[in-house]
């Protein structure tokens, strides 16, 4: 199956502070979406795995392109995640039919991620906020990675479309300080990510 994009559109942010002391290097954070044509709006369909097997190529793409509009390379990738919005004529289903091939196009694009690649879902109208889950890579519990991004297209999704959202930072909230069980580091070097 193919799909019918109408618009990609890339978000980068840097933050240098959060209200502590201002940090030497911004730490980036970004993410990508797809708005694609919703094939099943409006109908009931039984069989969506050939579509959601399609999808894996367009998460590659939106997580390639992403890293070149932020200048990471995969070595600087800390932290990842994925969430899709479905239009109002389609069902939760549609929008989950995003975790499986967004987490695995995700995971090519950056050569790895020992972590499960938290996501987030929902139905909404155009100009919906999706908050979208961050997390370590390495390992799903280095609590200085536990992040969210608020995504909020503002023609978009159509009530007959979906729209597809990666995400990436290369570092962890900035003046983290709740402790962890294991730090970025220790998880990277756990994983065999130099």
């Amino acid at each position: 199956m193919t799909y019918n994009i109408r618009r990609i559109v890339v978000t980068i942010d840097r933050t240098w502070h959060d209200g502590g002391p201002q940090l030497a290097k911004p730490v980036r954070r970004g993410w990508a979406a797809a708005i694609v044509a919703n094939p099943f709006a409006g109908s009931y369909v039984e069989n969506l795995v050939p579509y959601m097997e399609s999808l894996e190529p367009l998460a590659y793409q939106l997580t390639s392109e992403l890293m070149d509009a932020m200048g990471l390379t995969a070595a600087d990738v800390d932290s990842y995640g994925k969430g899709s919005i479905v239009g109002v004529q389609g069902e939760m289903e549609h929008a989950a039919i995003w975790h499986s091939p967004g987490g695995a196009g995700i995971r090519r694009a950056v050569g790895g991620g020992s972590a499960g690649v938290p996501g987030s879902m929902k139905i909404g109208a155009m100009g919906a906020t999706l908050d979208l889950s961050l997390g370590n890579m390495d390992a799903s519990n280095v609590r200085s990675h536990y992040d969210t991004m608020a995504i909020t297209l503002s023609d978009a999704p159509r009530p007959d479309e979906i729209a597809f959202i990666v995400a990436l930072s290369d570092g962890g909230r900035p003046h983290a300080r709740l402790g962890s069980l294991i730090t970025a580091a220790e998880a990277r070097a756990k994983a065999n990510r130099a």
